[in-house]
């Protein structure tokens, strides 16, 4: 019984290594995501090597479509800041308010600092309040924004923010969105729509 038990064991423990390392991205394989918005398509590439976490948790409210119908809600530029010593330039997206009560666990914080992945211009990063406090949230840097990265200033806790990824293509998108109105603060006044969200294959 004691070597029948040992045998399931290894086999069990075989199928788990073996899926891994079949889900495992490659260099060759980047994920791909087309976000269409309603002022156009922007490409994101996700780096499934470097924020494994971050990834995971980003393509999970993907794939169960969170982001369709969802909005680009706020912008962030030099001029609507005035109370934050450090500024930044970004955009930030979220899920449909259907599914909002629908979302998974946060997630552990992965920092930039172990990721190696900077937050430069058109980098994809998850939106936090606290560390290991990220869900569905998450935004575009518009240029380099190093004050999020592990040490910066703009987060007083200085732990920075999860960047998963950039967009690849449709930049001159973001800079629109980033430029829409605004009227309420950082609050894009309408939001701008996420048409659909999804995988390119």
């Amino acid at each position: 019984m004691r070597v029948i038990r040992s045998i399931a064991t290894i086999l069990a423990m075989t199928a788990l290594v073996g899926g891994a390392l079949l889900a495992r991205p490659t260099a060759q394989s980047p994920v791909r995501v087309v976000v269409g918005t309603e002022l156009g398509d922007i490409v994101l590439e996700i780096d499934a090597a470097r924020a494994p976490i971050t990834a995971a948790n980003f393509l999970r409210y993907l794939d169960a479509h969170h982001y369709d119908g969802g909005t680009f809600h706020r912008t962030v530029t030099m001029d609507n800041q005035p109370d934050s010593p450090v500024k930044i330039e970004v955009i930030q997206a979220g899920v449909n308010a259907d599914r909002a009560k629908d979302g998974f666990p946060a997630i552990p914080l992965e920092r930039t600092s172990v990721t190696g992945l900077r937050h430069t211009d058109g980098a994809i990063s998850m939106a936090r309040a606290q560390p290991d406090s990220a869900t569905s949230g998450w935004f575009i840097c518009i240029n380099d924004q190093p004050s999020l990265d592990f040490g910066g200033a703009r987060n007083p806790d200085g732990q920075g923010f999860a960047a998963f990824g950039r967009v690849v293509q449709g930049m001159d998108v973001a800079r629109k969105i980033q430029h829409a109105p605004n009227m309420d603060g950082q609050r894009l006044t309408p939001p701008i729509k996420i048409l659909k969200a999804a995988r390119i294959p």
